[in-house]
């Protein structure tokens, strides 16, 4: 079993920042791509941003420039910094993770979600 655990959500003026954070846990062998995306209701979950176990990165053209994401693999967790915020940008947040428990099965595994409000 494998759980996604996500924190640092919040919420913050337009301009301001937030980091969050996503810590895997569990039976892990090995974990592939990681990623952020996120969802407003009515919408599709869309990628905010998605990094590769040698660090590629990719950014859609929303919040490329004021979004960096990065990985420590060592301690199985990606982060999210998100600089200059937009009213727009306000959405649960999911973090993602491409992850095998034997090398072999690979499987995609989600956090809860966590909540960012901008206001403006």
């Amino acid at each position: 079993q494998v759980h996604l655990v996500e924190s640092g959500g919040g919420s913050v003026h337009t301009g301001g920042s937030l980091r969050l954070y996503c810590a895997a846990s569990g039976s892990i062998y090995s974990i592939g791509n990681m990623g952020w995306y996120r969802q407003t209701p009515g919408n599709q979950r869309e990628l905010v941003a998605s990094i590769g176990s040698g660090g590629s990165t990719n950014y859609p053209d929303a919040v490329k420039g004021r979004f960096t994401i990065s990985r420590d693999n060592a301690k199985n967790s990606v982060y999210l910094q998100m600089n200059s915020l937009k009213p727009e940008d306000t959405a649960v947040y999911y973090c993602n993770a491409f992850i095998t428990n034997n090398g072999l099965n690979w499987r995609d595994y989600w956090g809860q979600g966590t909540q960012v409000t901008v206001s403006s």
